[in-house]
């Protein structure tokens, strides 16, 4: 089972914050760092301030300070960019990497941020249409020979005749992940486009249910590359009891709740409870870390966890 971190920046968190969660997840010796792509607070305790970072703007300062991990995100938003551009930057920073980079992508749901700062938000099923376009361009720039050409036509977006460039890292493409317990075009949509199916804040069961879904249409596709299946889970973990409702008062969470929804309790707890969605066919966990300040979590995960996981 691997292990990846993956933090809230748009809940209050500089760059520099970023930067020193990255360097300690490298030194740890955990696969990658993944963000989300939110542009507005959400609830809890955190102001917020000083505000949003972009996520691929981020990532690309990150590709050059960091040398081994993974970088990502959970989930860049269709709703936040246009499908030609967003190819471009992420080719790019996969390069700025030395090809390190994982293409995390989804339709875009938080309707407060689109609001605030004046983005257009489409009922669900365009947003889904939206979404199939882009992942159809983006996937085509990137997967079209040095020297051809890509030119596209669809309902919302049309494309004409260009280079495809530039190339990520990568060949043929950077990683694509798609991610949500949708019972119908999740699946699909994943079984031709992703090469890792993502399900967050699931309980094991759940998760269970949402991969054979999609297990199901990569049968339905005849799809023969291999698709990872993946969970995300908020961490709440400490040596004992005391620090663990120290680290959920911190995050403005309640312990039992943690407990019943995510990673949380004694490093024996955390290790049962990864065992359950490695069960459920997760081959591998992304541990939501709230607090980005809190480092020595990492270091007790490192120290405790890792090495019962084999």
């Amino acid at each position: 089972m691997r292990l990846r971190i993956f933090i809230e920046p748009q809940q209050g968190a500089t760059y520099g914050d970023q930067l020193a969660i990255a360097r300690a997840a490298e030194e740890l010796g955990f696969d990658a760092l993944f963000r989300s792509d939110h542009y507005l607070h959400m609830g809890g305790r955190a102001t917020g301030l000083p505000g949003p970072t972009d996520a691929w703007i981020t990532l690309a300062g990150l590709a050059r300070e960091t040398s081994r991990i993974r970088l990502g995100t959970l989930m860049s938003a269709a709703t936040f960019r246009l499908p030609g551009p967003l190819a471009i930057a992420v080719a790019q920073v996969d390069r700025m990497s030395g090809g390190r980079v994982e293409f995390g992508f989804g339709t875009g749901w938080y309707e407060a941020e689109h609001a605030a700062y004046g983005i257009p938000f489409p009922g669900l099923r365009e947003r889904f249409d939206r979404y199939e376009e882009q992942l159809e361009i983006v996937t085509g720039l990137w997967e079209t020979p040095e020297g051809g050409s890509f030119r596209y036509e669809g309902g919302y977006y049309r494309l004409g005749e260009g280079p495809a460039l530039p190339k990520p890292a990568q060949a043929p493409r950077p990683p694509v992940l798609i991610g949500g317990a949708g019972k119908r075009r999740t699946p699909r949509l994943a079984a031709r486009f992703a090469d890792e199916y993502n399900v967050p804040f699931a309980s094991p069961e759940e998760t269970a249910a949402a991969f054979e879904r999609t297990r199901t249409a990569v049968r339905a596709a005849g799809r023969e590359a291999p698709m990872v299946y993946s969970a995300a889970q908020v961490l709440c973990a400490g040596r004992n009891e005391a620090e663990v409702s120290d680290r959920a008062d911190r995050i403005g969470r309640e312990v039992g709740e943690l407990r019943r929804n995510g990673l949380a309790g004694g490093p024996d707890e955390v290790v049962d409870r990864i065992g359950a969605f490695g069960e459920a066919g997760a081959d591998r966990i992304y541990l939501q870390v709230l607090d980005m300040a809190d480092l020595d979590h990492l270091e007790l995960v490192a120290a405790k966890i890792v090495p019962q996981l084999g």
